[in-house]
């Protein structure tokens, strides 16, 4: 059963008119076998599709992008269980009716032996408190919760309700399913487009079925859109070319989020294409940032990091490059922005590559944190102040630039780490100077330079 209103309420479609119902709600499949592009989770024999068969469903939690089905799967249990069918919807819904739904289930299930299903779309979305309020009836099973996410779970849902629900991760319909799903739409009288006499081309079809991007609400808005304003020949017909339908989905429905899981991979994408030198690549998801309206800030700020982590000293250069396209990126704004930002990405992924900066701090950093270590040497010590003598600081302090070449043999390292050696002259033309005039010093201290090889 299903409490409030009906989720295929489709004798208010006919009273109201069909037309009135956008296209993409009155085609959501009502099986499973109509369900497309989610065979991982609902193919034969797949734990999730069984268990809405056997109507033995336990909470979970669907995860996935916008128009992968996440809400079509709830409304398919919803005409299938046996279960009382309770949405709510986290953007409107306080704690308020959360409390009050429960204290239903309760009810229900003392009365009528009969078990509520409590789907909340965007559940992402719900507080901390509204989150705590829901949590002891999912654990003494008073409701089964199927929550609904464009966001990582394990990100932004509140870590109690993800160990208490399986997760299943959703995935962007493929080109395919898409195409499939507008010739659905196309020939189906009843509840899509089959009353009308409409033909399309095969390259209209496949430019909306590929700049839906997976998206299946967005492929049938834009084949909606450019059945109902194309005006119809002489024959009848309404004929949707490729202009139709370039006109029809003008902008491509791009996946990403500013603060969840689809931000983090695009992002990582990003930073490894650098490191691995693909200029086209990082330009790609550069331009996938920009214009899904990440802060450009953000971005000179990953550039930066990347300039120290990845290029380091192959190219100091690049540090500077990446300093200057943040201070110029807050002065200059978008969309000119873009330029400044491409500018620093093509040098900082053509750069030569090192991450001996990284790899010297990090050792660093676990010596520090994991080692015995020693105070200062006193001859490093501060001995700015009158005094300083008396306890021994800065006595016997070698000033470097009184010797030759500015440097000369002295210990800096604590007790205990003598000869410790953090930084290692990666294998490019800059570092190999350093490798160079570091021989060099060695040399100059005990005439040998192994420990530099």
């Amino acid at each position: 059963m299903i409490s409030g209103p009906d989720l295929f309420d489709y004798a208010a479609e006919k009273r109201g008119g069909g037309d009135r119902v956008p296209l993409a709600a009155r085609m959501r499949p009502r099986t499973i076998d109509e369900i497309l592009g989610q065979d991982h989770i609902l193919g034969p024999g797949k734990l999730l599709r069984r268990a809405i068969e056997a109507d033995k469903l336990g909470s979970i939690i669907l995860y996935g992008p916008p128009g992968s089905g996440k809400t079509t799967i709830a409304e398919v249990i919803a005409l299938t269980t046996k279960a009382d069918f309770v949405r709510l919807n986290a953007v409107t819904a306080g704690v308020a009716d959360i409390r009050q739904v429960v204290a239903t289930a309760r009810d229900r299930w003392k009365l009528q032996g009969v078990r509520t299903i409590l789907f909340i779309d965007e559940i992402h979305r719900f507080n901390k408190a509204q989150q705590d309020a829901l949590l002891p009836s999912v654990e003494d099973g008073t409701v089964t919760l199927i929550g609904a996410t464009t966001e990582n779970p394990f990100f932004d849902v509140n870590p109690p309700l993800v160990s208490r629900s399986r997760i299943f991760k959703l995935e962007p319909l493929g080109v395919d399913d898409v195409r499939c799903l507008i010739a659905r739409a196309l020939d189906d009288s009843e509840r899509g487009l089959g009353y009308l006499n409409i033909s399309i081309d095969d390259d209209a079809l496949d430019h909306i079925a590929s700049f839906a991007n997976g998206d299946a609400r967005t492929a049938l808005n834009a084949i909606e859109v450019a059945a109902l304003s194309t005006p119809a020949g002489e024959d009848g017909r309404i004929h949707i070319t490729l202009e139709v339908a370039e006109d029809s989905i003008q902008h491509r429905a791009l996946r990403y989020d500013g603060g969840g899981d689809m931000h983090y991979d695009v992002v990582s994408a990003f930073i490894k294409s650098m490191r691995g030198s693909d200029p086209d690549a990082a330009l790609h998801y550069l331009a996938r940032m920009i214009e899904s309206g990440e802060d450009p800030r953000f971005i000179a700020r990953r550039l930066m990091i990347h300039a120290s982590e990845d290029v380091g000293m192959a190219d100091s250069q690049a540090l500077l490059v990446a300093s200057a396209a943040l201070a110029a990126v807050e002065k200059v704004g978008l969309p000119e922005a873009r330029i400044i930002l491409a500018h620093a990405t093509i040098y900082i992924a053509t750069a030569p590559k090192s991450n001996s900066v990284i790899r010297a701090i990090d050792a660093a950093t676990d010596d520090v944190r994991t080692r015995s270590i020693s105070d200062v040497p006193l001859h490093l010590r501060d001995a700015s102040y009158r005094g300083a003598s008396t306890f021994g600081h800065g006595v016997g302090y070698k000033y470097p630039h009184d010797y030759p070449g500015a440097w000369v043999s002295q210990q800096y390292m604590p007790e205990g780490l003598e000869g410790r050696r953090y930084y290692e002259p990666g294998e490019n033309p800059n570092e190999a100077r350093v490798r160079q005039r570091m021989a060099e010093m060695k040399k100059g201290c005990d005439g040998s330079d192994d420990r530099l090889r």
